[in-house]
């Protein structure tokens, strides 16, 4: 019988915070890091690690759609509608998971936020 080993956010940002030292461009390690940061509540070290993939994939959409979500936890509304905006603009359409995101939900009210979604809703 196998177990599946239990995940650990801690042991995994340890270790992908030495690949981060020694290789600080390395994509897949800094969109991992932001994920994780964020995962265990260090909002702003995930907004740092999510604005650096930003940089460095800048025609990415879900590295723009998770400084959003990073600018929307963080309570900066206008830049996370801006980076949110330029998601959808480069092909970010997964229009369920934005409803639903609970990274967004200080966005959800607002009108602007609405009609981005009556963006990306299909036309009947």
């Amino acid at each position: 019988m196998s177990h599946k080993p239990k995940s650990d956010p801690q042991f995994e940002i340890g270790f992908y915070e030495a690949v981060h030292r020694r290789c600080p461009d390395y994509v897949d390690v800094v969109g991992l890091l932001g994920g994780l940061y964020t995962k265990v509540g260090r909002i702003a070290d995930g907004l740092k690690m999510d604005r650096k993939l930003v940089r460095l994939e800048p025609d990415n959409p879900t590295a723009h759609y998770n400084l959003a979500c990073s600018l929307a936890l963080c309570k900066k509304r206008p830049d996370a509608l801006k980076s949110l905006r330029k998601a959808v603009s480069l092909g970010y359409d997964d229009l369920d998971w934005m409803q639903q995101d609970p990274d967004l939900e200080t966005l959800k009210a607002d009108p602007e936020f609405q009609q981005l979604l009556r963006k990306l809703k299909p036309q009947s």
